[in-house]
C-alpha cells in the first residue's frame, strides 16, 4: 500500500473523523494519540515489514538460570516496588469460548485465574502486606466475568477499582479510502482490539501510571494470563533492577512449534533489539523467519518495565510509545467475506523493546513459558507433562528436558473446547510422550498413557475407545 507524501495538515484532516469517533466513544486522549501514530504510518504507506536484510540474529544473551536469588529482605523490598500485570483481554474465541479464556479450568476445578490469584496471595503472605500490586488488563468482553469470578472466589483481592486496567478499542480503517469503516448492521464490528501494545496508552489514559509511581511502584512485570509459568521471580526482578535497563524481554529458545511466532533480532542501523512478528516478515524472507537455528530466541511476552523510564519516554514522544504498527487485512464483518475490506491496525507490547535505548533481553527456560492458544495446548497443560508447583506455577515437568509434547489433534473434532472434552473426557498421561497425532474421533478413558510417538488414525464415525494402559506407535481403524 503506497500513497503520496502527506503534510501534517493533510494528516490532521484525514484523522479528524477518527478523532471524533473515538472521542464520541469516550476513549482517552492517550488512546487517540497512540492510534493517530499508527494511522499516520498507514497513511504514509508504511507496511510495518521488517526485511531480513535490515536485521541480524540476537546472540549471547544472559541466562536466567545462572542468576542468584536475592536475600529475603532484598526480595521483599523489591516486591514493594513492583506491580504484576496480567493480560486478560482474550475471549478464546478460536477455541469456541464466549468468556475470558482465563476462566477455563486447567487443574481440577481451578482456572488460570484461580492459580494466578493464589500466586499473588502466596507472595503477599510472604511479604506480610498487600504487595506486590496486582492488576489485570481486561477488555470490555472479559471485565464483567472476571470481576464476578474474583469477587466470588478471592474477595481479599479487592474490587475491580483496585486491580483493573481496561483495554481500549480502535476504529477499523476502510482499505480503499482509509476512512473510518461503518457497518450499520452491527456497529460493534466497526471497532477492533488494538493489540496488547495498547498497554502503554492504557496505563497513561487510566491514570494508573501516575498512581503507581506516586505510591512507590517502580517496576512492572507483564505477562499473559494463559501462561502460568510466568511467575514474579525475585531473581529476575533483582537482575532487572540492578541492570538499570528501562525495558527487558524474557525470551526462550525456539522449537519447531514456535517457528511462526515472533522472534528477537537486532536492527542493523542502530544496534537496538527489535521484535519481528510473522505479519511483519516479507514472504520472500519466510524461510529465514522460520529458521530456528538462525533466529534462536522466541518472545515469551514476559516483559519487565521501569515505569519511571516509561513515563520519561512518553513525555519525550508526545504521550505515546511509537510502536511499529502491524497491518492486518480483514473484512469489516469477519463472518461476511463480501463486506468491505478493512485494515485493522494493531501493535505488540514487546515491540517497545526497540523504543528504549539500552533495552535488553534475558534467556529463560521453557518452564516460564506454557501458553495456551489451542486445545492441543490446553490438553498438554492439563496433563502430567506439566507440574503444579507449591507456588502455584504450572511448569513443564523436569523429565521433559525443556521440550513440551507436540500434539496434533483432529481440528474438525477437537478445535473447540467442547470437542476436546468430548474426545478426551479424561486427561491422558503425556509425561513421556514426544508426539501425539489424532485423526478421527476417540474416547479417552481413565488411566491412558501415551508414550514416545503415538498416532491414531480412525477412518470411521465411531470413536476409538482408549482403555487404561500404555499406548505407543500407530493405531489404525477403518
Amino acid at each position: 500500500m503506497s500513497s503520496p507524501t502527506r503534510t501534517p495538515e493533510s494528516l490532521e484532516t484525514s484523522f479528524a473523523p477518527f478523532r471524533q469517533k473515538m472521542q464520541a466513544a469516550g476513549l482517552s486522549d492517550s488512546a487517540i494519540r497512540a492510534f493517530r501514530g499508527s494511522y499516520a504510518a498507514l497513511l504514509a504507506g508504511e507496511t510495518g515489514m521488517i526485511p531480513e536484510a535490515t536485521i541480524s540474529p540476537a546472540k549471547d544473551l544472559p541466562c536466567a538460570d545462572a542468576l542468584t536469588a536475592p536475600t529475603a529482605d532484598r526480595a521483599a523490598g523489591l516486591l514493594q516496588q513492583t506491580v504484576l500485570i496480567k493480560l486478560n483481554g482474550g475471549l478464546g474465541t478460536g477455541m469456541g469460548l464466549e468468556k475470558a479464556k482465563s476462566l477455563l479450568p486447567v487443574r481440577g476445578a481451578d482456572t488460570f485465574l484461580d492459580l494466578i490469584a493464589r500466586q499473588i496471595l502466596r507472595l503477599r503472605a510472604q511479604t506480610g502486606s498487600e504487595v506486590p500490586v496486582f492488576m489485570l488488563m481486561n477488555s470490555f468482553s472479559t471485565s464483567a466475568d472476571t470481576a464476578a469470578h474474583l469477587a466470588a472466589r478471592f474477595p481479599e483481592l479487592g474490587g475491580r477499582e483496585t486491580w483493573e486496567l481496561m483495554q481500549n478499542k480502535v476504529p477499523k480503517v476502510l482499505a480503499g479510502s482509509l476512512e473510518p469503516a461503518t457497518w450499520p448492521a452491527n456497529p460493534d464490528q466497526e471497532w477492533c482490539p488494538p493489540g496488547h501494545g495498547d498497554i502503554y496508552a492504557c496505563l497513561v489514559g487510566s491514570g494508573w501510571l501516575q498512581r503507581l509511581l506516586g505510591s512507590g511502584v517502580r517496576y512492572a512485570f507483564v505477562s499473559n494470563s494463559d501462561n502460568l509459568g510466568a511467575t514474579l521471580d525475585p531473581a529476575i526482578l533483582a537482575w532487572f533492577a540492578d541492570s538499570g535497563m528501562p525495558f527487558a524481554m524474557e525470551v526462550t529458545r525456539r522449537t519447531e512449534s514456535d517457528k511462526k511466532g515472533g522472534h528477537l533480532a537486532v536492527r542493523l542501523r542502530d544496534g537496538r533489539f527489535l521484535l519481528r512478528e510473522s505479519a511483519q516478515c516479507p514472504k520472500e524472507d519466510e524461510s529465514h523467519f522460520q529458521n530456528i537455528d538462525l533466529h534462536r530466541y522466541f518472545n515469551t511476552n514476559n516483559l519487565w518495565i521501569d515505569l519511571q523510564a516509561l513515563k520519561t519516554a512518553l513525555e519525550e514522544n508526545d504521550g505515546l510509545i511509537p510502536l511499529p504498527p502491524i497491518m492486518n487485512k480483514k473484512t469489516v464483518d469477519p463472518r461476511d467475506g463480501s463486506s468491505p475490506a478493512v485494515v485493522q491496525v494493531e501493535t505488540a507490547m514487546g515491540a517497545a523493546i526497540e523504543c528504549f535505548q539500552s533495552a535488553g533481553a534475558i534467556e529463560v527456560s521453557r518452564t516460564r513459558f506454557a501458553p495456551v492458544k489451542t486445545t492441543s495446548d490446553l490438553l498438554a497443560v492439563r496433563s502430567d507433562a506439566y507440574e503444579l508447583t507449591e507456588d502455584f506455577c504450572l511448569r513443564l515437568h523436569p523429565d521433559r528436558d525443556g521440550q513440551p509434547p507436540h500434539l496434533h489433534l483432529d481440528q474438525k473434532l477437537c478445535k473447540l473446547v467442547d470437542g476436546l472434552e468430548q474426545n478426551f473426557p479424561h486427561t491422558p498421561s503425556l509425561l513421556h510422550c514426544r508426539t501425539l497425532l489424532v485423526h478421527g474421533p476417540v474416547e479417552c478413558g481413565p488411566g491412558v498413557i501415551f508414550q514416545g510417538n503415538a498416532v491414531i488414525h480412525n477412518h470411521t464415525s465411531a470413536p476409538v475407545k482408549l482403555q487404561a494402559g500404555v499406548h505407543e506407535g500407530q493405531i489404525s481403524v477403518g
